[in-house]
């Protein structure tokens, strides 16, 4: 088993609802993203196209995070989700220099969203809920307390809510889909094979576990 992600460009609208949807499910503070969505535009007036790039963690086969992490805090479980365990990390960065995504982030102090006020009671609540330790890396864990709670309980992640990642339930056009990357009968296997489904600067060599499909 090993879970990975498609998401199409084509369905993608720019919305923003993954970065928000993780945003809010994590409890993220002010300047601390783990969904982005990346805009440009291509051509010249009046033939001008703009193009969206939705990124987040890669959850890479060869993570090369895991790779120099000094401490062990970056690994990879077995079924192929990187996360960060934030006892034994150290701060040394040295995992947001190896990423060729550049998909993680330092996390110093919490501070409210609203300057010069006390945290809000969500706020307080998203403290207590998801605490974040200062002075530590982190980053998407593809929403892992959702899957090993819903597994628990014997829901299927990708198909069942409960189960699945925060932002691919959000996506209002549908444009993400969750799944076993080695199960060949998923509907996440299927789109990659029907509609030649694209890893990230493959020439990384980090096997990559999310997909794009392109227009």
């Amino acid at each position: 088993m090993r879970w990975g992600m498609v998401i199409d460009l084509k369905r993608c609208i720019g919305c923003y609802s993954c970065t928000v949807s993780c945003k809010e499910e994590h409890f993220l503070p002010p300047g601390i993203f783990w969904n982005k969505v990346l805009m440009t535009h291509k051509g010249e007036y009046p033939t001008v196209t703009k193009e969206i790039l939705p990124v987040i963690c890669n959850h890479c086969k060869e993570a090369a995070c895991v790779e120099v992490c000094p401490t062990g805090a970056s690994h990879r479980r077995e079924d192929g989700i990187v996360l960060v365990d934030s006892d034994i990390c150290v701060g040394c960065r040295a995992c947001i220099l190896a990423c060729p995504y550049q998909h993680r982030s330092y996390f110093n102090e919490y501070t409210p969203f609203f300057d010069g006020e006390d945290y809000t009671p969500s706020e307080k609540l998203g403290r207590r809920l998801h605490p974040l330790e200062e002075g530590t890396v982190v980053k998407c864990n593809f929403c892992v307390e959702r899957i090993d709670d819903g597994m628990s309980r014997g829901l299927k992640p990708g198909l069942d809510p409960d189960a699945t990642p925060a932002c691919v339930n959000a996506c209002p056009t549908k444009a993400r889909v969750f799944g076993d990357l080695d199960d060949p009968d998923s509907e996440l296997s299927g789109l990659i094979n029907e509609k030649k489904g694209k890893q990230l600067a493959p020439e990384f060599e980090t096997e990559p576990s999310v997909y794009y499909l392109k227009y």
